[in-house]
């Protein structure tokens, strides 16, 4: 085993590279960010970052999305994204849509954590497969965000002639309110025919940023750091073996993914993480909720404090900012109800 894995590593590049972590914990990733040579960090997220904002992940048992998806008659669950079924059934994805749309939920501890490392100059990048829009809720803006599957945040015209960008609100106000029944199915075709949401359905390509910021990114990082997903939908999932043999990867999740593929494993490169093998030497395994691994992570870097701050003023500031829209849409809808009594009374 020792001559192949020798001879498949001279052959193919794949040697494993230096130590960087002085022990594969979390306290280890804790020592080396905090030892300066740790400047450039890349995170990639999924679904399970958004659970606690109450926003369901895709593929956990009894209450995942896939899980809970009857009510629309689906073929099979992963078909409500699915880009040859939606052209023809576009009811149940606006459907769901309503429900997730953003607005309705706030940003998770997981969140802010990543807001934090990007006031302290050390988020080179956060590559997310969520929609939801909550990392740019939470503080992170366009550049520092690769939506890779695409985001509620805009909309755009379909026609080659126009790609005129829409809102977010646009969108919800004009397309995503719309009942979707019988009557009005034709009207609703239309404006999906013209209005697209800028979510990547299954069967469609990522946007061409994805693939040319990561070749950019990847290659400098020192600190990839994995939250919330299962790293089962590729190309996103293939991002772990981006960065260099030497860059550490720390995994906060319910449970250990990406691991290597038996034979690569074996061998002691490639394919994936490696958490548990005696040739482990990077790989670091801390399983918890996001939240909870982040805010451990915090604690070990005294930013505890700091971060519990951040939440609780960042809420502070979302709450207020819905009580003042609760008031102003209750004040048009005193003015249109009293201008409608109006034109009744002169009707009389």
């Amino acid at each position: 085993v020792d001559f192949l894995r020798s001879l498949f590593s001279r052959t193919l590049g794949l040697s494993p590279g230096e130590k960087v972590l002085d022990e594969l914990t979390l306290d280890g990733v804790a020592r080396y960010i905090l030892s300066g040579k740790c400047k450039n960090i890349i995170c990639m997220v999924g679904a399970g970052i958004s659970t606690s904002a109450g926003i369901p992940d895709f593929r956990s048992p009894g209450t995942g999305l896939y899980a809970n998806l009857q009510k629309y008659n689906l073929p099979y669950p992963e078909a409500i994204f699915q880009i040859d079924y939606f052209k023809k059934h576009p009811e149940p994805f606006f459907a769901l849509a309503r429900e997730l749309y953003p607005g309705q939920f706030k940003p998770t501890v997981c969140h802010y954590f990543m807001r934090m490392l990007k006031d302290k100059g050390l988020l080179t990048r956060c590559y997310s497969q969520n929609i939801d829009t909550l990392e740019r809720v939470a503080g992170l803006e366009g550049e520092d965000l690769i939506e890779a599957h695409g985001t509620f945040h805009t909309s755009h015209c379909v026609s080659f002639l126009c790609r005129k960008e829409y809102s977010m609100d646009w969108m919800k106000s004009t397309v995503l309110n719309a009942e979707i029944s019988l009557l009005n199915y034709s009207h609703f075709v239309l404006l999906w025919m013209y209005f697209f949401l800028d979510i990547v359905f299954f069967g469609e390509n990522l946007p061409a940023r994805f693939f040319t910021t990561m070749k950019m990114d990847f290659p400098r990082c020192d600190l990839l750091i994995i939250m919330g997903t299962s790293l089962q939908v590729q190309p996103f999932a293939s991002l772990v073996n981006r960065v260099s043999n030497s860059c550490p990867r720390l995994l906060i999740n319910m449970e250990k993914t990406g691991q290597s593929e038996f034979g690569m494993g074996l061998f002691g490169f490639g394919g994936g993480m490696d958490f548990d093998s005696d040739k482990a030497y990077r790989d670091v395994a801390y399983l918890s909720t996001c939240d909870d691994g982040c805010m451990a992570l915090a604690e070990l870097l005294g930013w505890k404090a700091e971060l519990e701050e951040m939440v609780k003023r960042e809420y502070a500031l979302i709450d207020s900012k819905d009580a003042k829209t609760k008031d102003k849409e209750a004040n048009q809808s005193s003015r249109s109800t009293g201008a409608e009594a109006g034109k009744s009374d002169k009707t009389e």
